[in-house]
């Protein structure tokens, strides 16, 4: 399934990193923060289009990563396009805020089928690549709130702990692969769905945070560009928290 007919030596040395939900905020800062002259960019949005130019290392991709043949098909893209995956950082995420009791069916299953079914569908499609390339990272971007929980996200924490749960499978099920698997769960960042939280709900986040302030998503990029490196070879089947002292 690898191809072979790349242009150049320089070319094949380049990781392709794919990273999805690429239009939210954190995804915004992934991109930008990891186009350097080593990668090649695959960019994946849906609703929200990504106003950047398409370049020999940079693509977009459109897919609708609740259903199966979209994501076949995207992956197919990227193959034909740049014959290797290198890097999977699954991004994309959505959040339906209710108690419990009030959760409907439709925001259950509409979070699961973003945060938990789509990443294990795309590993299913990407691991087989890694596996003959005898090399690959995957990133499963989760939460704090997985760890600790909170009112009225029982859809959203619950995702984000089976994405934990599939971390730490897949890290053992690929550990003598040349591909690590690891976990970035997130605590509140400056950036995405945080700049519609009310003055109010914010001054009362900030309080449930021991240094007091919102992360940085440098702290985010600096943190993947690590895990991707050869020298984190060894790290896998881990949750890193970054998250001011929320959860330890």
């Amino acid at each position: 399934m690898v191809q072979t007919d790349q242009k150049s030596e320089g070319i094949m040395e380049k990781k392709v990193i794919v990273i999805t939900g690429a239009s939210g905020g954190i995804g915004i800062a992934l991109t930008n923060g990891l186009m350097t002259d080593d990668n090649r960019i695959v960019a994946h949005f849906h609703e929200r289009s990504i106003e950047m130019t398409e370049t020999d290392n940079f693509k977009l991709v459109h897919a609708d990563l609740r259903f199966e043949s979209e994501i076949k098909a995207m992956v197919e893209s990227i193959m034909q396009s740049f014959g290797r995956i290198d890097v999977l950082i699954n991004n994309a995420g959505i959040s339906r805020s209710a108690m419990s009791w009030k959760t409907s069916n439709q925001d259950w299953q509409e979070t699961m089928a973003i945060n938990l079914n789509a990443p294990f569908y795309l590993c299913r499609e990407i691991i087989p690549i890694m596996r003959q390339q005898k090399s690959g990272r995957i990133l499963n971007m989760s939460s704090v709130v997985a760890q600790t929980g909170a009112v009225g996200t029982s859809a959203y924490a619950a995702s984000k702990a089976g994405l934990i749960g599939l971390t730490k499978t897949l890290a053992r099920e690929l550990a003598t692969a040349g591909i690590t698997v690891n976990a970035l769960a997130l605590g509140y960042f400056n950036t995405g769905i945080i700049s519609d939280v009310p003055e109010d709900s914010l001054a009362s986040i900030l309080r449930t945070i021991p240094t007091g302030k919102l992360g940085q998503p440098d702290l985010i990029v600096k943190t993947i560009e690590w895990l991707i490196s050869e020298e984190a070879s060894y790290v896998t089947g881990q949750v890193i928290n970054l998250n001011g002292g929320m959860y330890s």
